[in-house]
Formats: C-alpha cells, structure tokens, sequence
C-alpha cells in the first residue's frame, strides 16, 4: 500500500468509497499530477504547485483548493461550510463529485497557466 492507501485505509469503509471516488476522479482529471501526502493529508501537485488536498473527517471531507479555486465557484460552494481556501462536504448529504471534479479543471487550468510565465 502507498501512503495514500493507508491514509484511507483508516477511516470507516463507507468513507473509504467517498475518499477512493474523490482520489479517482483526481486522478482521472490530473493524471499527470503528483500524488503525496501532506499537512497529514492525501496531496496532488501539478506543475510543481499545489492542485488540492482532502482529508476525512467524523461528519465531513474537507476539500482544499486554494482561496482561488474556491472564489471560482463560491455561488456552487455557498451551502456548505467554508474556510480560507477549504470546503466542507457533510458526510450525511451527496458529495457533489461533479463540482469536485470542475474545481479540479479549474486549478488545472491556473497552475498550467502560472507554469507558462
């Protein structure tokens, strides 16, 4: 197992399936993307910069993509709990894999632009 298979592998299974279709849609989206653990947390990197982060909690994914990522799609993200840069999806509602994914293209997008300059 990879760090972030044991990462997950400590939450409860009807967790994992959340964390484990949040890190394949990732995948599948940023392919090219580096994949790590960091700030205790699953990580992906592209271009050398921060993509996103998620993390597991009780009731909760927190989702980190950056203040920027975040602005984008503040009207799609007004109903849930927000910080600086994060989200929180409630565990007990659908995760919206689909805005997930759009946030992904999105940090995608700016970080291949930032790399360009």
């Amino acid at each position: 197992m990879n760090a972030i298979e044991v990462y997950m592998a400590q939450f409860p299974e009807e967790v994992q399936v959340v964390l484990k279709r949040i890190r394949a849609l990732i995948l599948a989206t940023a392919p090219e993307s580096e994949e790590l653990i960091a700030y205790g947390m699953p990580a992906y990197k592209s271009w050398g910069k921060p993509l996103v982060y998620f993390a597991a909690f009780k009731k909760h994914i927190g989702f980190y993509a950056t203040p920027s990522g975040h602005q984008e799609f503040a009207e799609e993200l007004a109903a849930y709990k927000q910080g600086k840069g994060s989200v929180q999806f409630p565990l007990d509602k659908p995760i919206p894999y689909d805005l997930i994914e759009r946030i992904v293209r999105f940090r995608l997008a700016e970080n291949y632009n930032q790399s360009r300059q």
